[in-house]
């Protein structure tokens, strides 16, 4: 099976507007659809809180015509037009669709931040992580989220296999962004993230990147967008990731990055496995 991920930056914009960087998007969604993928998790969606609009609903039959869709925005009392989820799967199948609420502090529980899809052998779940903001305002929320979400999958490990994708916003070595020495106080790169992360993986979970690709220096897959040079002089983090429940590790066959062309910010991800 094959699976892909995008924290796409605004759906609503690739959908709907003719800015250069909405183009540029736009000829992201072209390689995803040339992957044809099982199931393409995108977070950040930033749709209404109705979800999708006409206009939108016609840009993704046009661009997935394969796919029927889910979507999670955020409500009240969380800001509108924030965050949010979609995921598309093939219309082969059926899974069983909920959006789940892990008792993390409001307003993140209403931001529109998880999807989950039960198939018979499997859950696929997607996540956008809140991040802990400039001046690391939310770290103590973001703290909380970690322990929920953790618990969630574990809950969900106790009887199928997991696999769990998303913007995750942290980066979890050294060797998962270019510039370490210069970013211990940065949301996505404090010690309290990167405790977290590393006590999500040891709670059941593999890293299928570092799984497939061991130490490897200098893939990422986001580069700051306000730093006109940061993908150009490679200066990213990589913050998405595809897991898994550690004992169906041996079934992942690919954990990739998806070349995203010179637009900034996030990347695709991609994950093949085996048949469960």
């Amino acid at each position: 099976m094959k699976f892909i991920s995008w924290n796409i930056d605004s759906l609503n914009a690739a959908l709907t507007s003719d800015s250069a960087r909405a183009k540029l998007s736009r000829e992201v969604l072209d390689t995803i659809v040339s992957y044809d993928a099982d199931i393409i998790a995108i977070q950040e969606t930033k749709l209404p809180a109705k979800g999708p609009s006409k206009k939108h609903k016609e840009g993704l039959e046009k661009y997935f015509p394969d796919y029927d869709y889910v979507w999670v925005s955020s409500v009240e009392p969380a800001r509108k037009g924030y965050a949010g989820n979609m995921c598309l799967y093939k219309k082969t199948y059926e899974p069983v669709i909920t959006y789940p609420n892990i008792g993390a502090p409001e307003p993140m529980d209403s931001e529109g931040r998880i999807i989950t899809l039960e198939f018979e052998d499997f859950y696929f779940t997607q996540v956008y992580t809140p991040n802990a903001g400039n001046q690391l305002v939310r770290l103590g929320e973001r703290q909380v989220w970690d322990k929920q979400y953790k618990y969630y999958l574990k809950e969900l490990d106790k009887n199928k296999f997991v696999i769990a994708t998303g913007d995750f916003n942290v980066a979890h070595k050294e060797i998962d962004l270019a510039h370490p020495e210069n970013n211990h106080e940065s949301a996505g790169f404090t010690d309290e993230e990167r405790e977290g992360f590393t006590n999500l993986l040891n709670a059941g979970f593999t890293d299928t990147f570092r799984h497939k690709h061991g130490d490897v220096e200098g893939i990422y897959s986001w580069w700051a967008q306000r730093v006109r040079t940061s993908k150009i002089n490679n200066s990213g983090w990589r913050i998405d990731y595809f897991l898994v429940s550690d004992r169906m590790a041996e079934k992942v066959e690919k954990s990739e990055m998806i070349d995203s062309g010179t637009r900034q910010d996030h990347t695709p991800i991609l994950l093949e496995i085996s048949e469960i």
